[in-house]
């Protein structure tokens, strides 16, 4: 249902752009989240998006770095990564949460088990 890619091996100051799109459901009608997940590190929430509320926030560790967009005409989420880095590196997700759409509470933003599709995870590798 989900299918999240661009990822791929990109160096430390560098930049990429992974795409987050779905055939089967609209994505303007769920919150849709970014994760990243490190070999041996918990899951950690990158970005949002809401279009109901219009609302987009970042975790801290991204602010100012990654930027979130979407083009509702090609039902897709972006996520804009500048200045990578190696702690970039992680499988990135993207997941729709439809009670959060209708009832976002920022400070759950990131929690994983509202959360019900998940895309397959694209490879994001940061390295000279």
């Amino acid at each position: 249902l989900m299918l999240a890619c661009g990822g791929g091996l990109v160096q430390p100051g560098g930049s990429l752009r992974l795409s987050c799109t779905s055939s089967k459901i609209n994505l303007e009608e769920f919150q849709i989240a970014w994760f990243r997940q490190a070999p041996g590190k918990e899951r950690e929430g990158v970005g949002y998006i809401n279009s109901r509320d219009g609302s987009i926030d970042y975790g801290d560790r991204v602010k100012g770095r990654f930027t979130i967009s979407k083009d509702s005409a090609k039902n897709t989420v972006y996520l804009q990564m500048n200045s990578l880095n190696p702690e970039d590196t992680a499988v990135y997700y993207c997941a729709t949460s439809q009670i959060l759409y209708y009832s976002p509470i920022r400070t759950q933003a990131f929690t994983s088990h509202l959360y019900d599709r998940w895309g397959q995870g694209t490879q994001v590798t940061v390295s000279s």
